[in-house]
């Protein structure tokens, strides 16, 4: 008899036969990534129409030409722009030409590598607060996503507004998952293409959530402005601070709100994302976990995981990095083409949507071995994979900003934990990637966290 291949992580159903607008639409608002063909993980793209003509592209090159040699072409898509403007406005994640070119410049200074190397003890402080609630749970069942997001929405708010004693943690981050739960869902006013003028119902709801959202970062913004300087700067320090060296432009508090808003809901639910889905896999495949724990443990002998230790844990970083692959928080980008075009030898209209469908793109068959596998090895030498063929950040001139910066805390927290707890699954509470506006573990990661004797 033939061998049975080895079992997979959880992935998402994707679609094997035509579907109808109003069963994508009901698909779409249940899960994004449900709509995905199968077949746009084995070509490199896959055009259709749904109300309006659309392309999904998974070519390397193409994608290069999207996001890179023709990016003022393809702008953010409406639907895209039409969820997050009024929680985050025309801040660097949405703002096209100049006007994002100046805030990118004027932004950039606080994610070089040296400012992003003096927030670490914050990231390596939020991994013992995680080790110590999970300490009190004796080895019992936890959800690691709701753990994940409690930490690394400690080290945003740590990092972006340290020592602002009237800063509510708690009511920004209640108001920031309830405008992504009452507004991320696609309406089906987006998939026939009705101009953005007209209302979408459940954005007309979110209103107090998201005037809550902005009281709080204008009075922190105020305050800051008249507070003495900290001796390392914060993330807020620095925004502040910072200037276009082009035209010497400054974020006013508006602009400033805008972009720590931005900062603050992807800075830690992606990063949340990928710890919880890094754990899930290390709880899947026991010998990947073994493994890394011999690293992390190795290097750290006992204690917490710094910046200065991210080189000798490359190991933790290939988990990280397999993790973004099989479950990119944000696993599904929207661009609208400006200009008639050619990808992969397919015409490309004006107006036309072109999706980047990164989870098909990152589990396409023409470009990985076994791609629904869980295989860290494939990332232990990164210059063997296609640069456009693996975006959990993007890339190109709008590559992720805070990319760096994620990178460096998930190292931190990840190596941490798996030096001082034994994560196993729990029978019948596999999480079910599910994607809202980002890719999340439907019903949580719900892992058993068993405290260790460090060797």
């Amino acid at each position: 008899m033939p061998q049975s291949a080895p079992p997979v992580p959880v992935k998402v159903p994707l679609v094997t036969e035509p579907w109808g607008i109003f069963r994508s639409l009901a698909a779409a608002r249940r899960n994004v990534l449900e709509i995905l063909p199968d077949i746009a993980t084995r070509q490199p793209m896959v055009s259709g129409k749904t109300g309006k003509r659309w392309h999904m592209v998974m070519d390397p090159d193409a994608l290069r030409h999207i996001l890179k040699d023709g990016l003022r072409n393809y702008p953010k898509s409406d639907v895209t722009k039409n969820i997050l403007r009024p929680a985050i406005g025309d801040s660097l994640f949405i703002a096209e030409g100049a006007h994002w070119h100046w805030q990118r410049r004027a932004a950039a200074p606080a994610f070089s590598p040296r400012n992003i190397g003096n927030l670490a003890p914050v990231m390596s402080l939020a991994a013992d607060r995680a080790c110590e609630r999970l300490d009190k749970a004796r080895g019992g069942a936890v959800d690691m996503f709701d753990e994940m997001t409690l930490t690394t929405f400690e080290v945003i708010s740590d990092v972006t507004f340290s020592g602002d004693e009237g800063f509510d943690r708690a009511a920004i981050h209640k108001a920031i998952d309830s405008y992504i739960d009452q507004t991320a869902k696609i309406s089906l006013l987006d998939i026939l293409g009705v101009p953005s003028w007209v209302p979408r119902p459940s954005r007309l709801m979110s209103s107090g959530a998201l005037k809550q959202m902005k009281q709080v970062a204008d009075r922190a913004i105020e305050n800051r402005a008249h507070a003495d300087k900290h001796e390392i700067p914060d993330l807020l320090d620095l925004l502040l601070s910072g200037e276009d060296p082009e035209t010497k432009r400054r974020m006013n508090t508006a602009e400033l709100r805008d972009n720590l808003l931005t900062f603050i809901v992807a800075g830690h639910e992606t990063t949340a994302l990928t710890l919880a889905w890094a754990l899930y896999l290390c709880a899947f495949d026991q010998s990947v976990q073994t493994r890394a724990r011999a690293e992390a443990q190795s290097v750290l002998n006992g204690r917490t995981a710094t910046a200065d230790d991210l080189p000798a844990l490359p190991y933790i970083r290939q988990i990280i990095d397999e993790a973004l692959r099989l479950y990119p928080p944000a696993a599904m980008l929207s661009r609208t083409a400006q200009v008639a075009d050619t990808l992969c030898d397919r015409e490309i209209r004006p107006k036309d949507t072109v999706m980047l469908p990164i989870y098909a793109l990152h589990r396409n068959h023409l470009l990985w071995d076994n791609p629904d596998a869980f295989d860290p090895d494939r990332f232990a030498d990164p210059a063997q994979i296609d640069r456009f063929a693996y975006l959990p950040f993007g890339a190109g001139p709008r590559v992720c900003i805070g990319a760096g910066f994620a990178i460096q805390e998930a190292v931190i927290i990840l190596a941490t934990l798996l030096s001082r707890f034994r994560f196993t699954a729990i029978a019948g509470r596999d999480p079910k990637p599910v994607m809202i506006l980002t890719l999340r573990p439907e019903g949580g990661v719900w892992l058993k966290a068993e405290p260790l004797i460090a060797s």
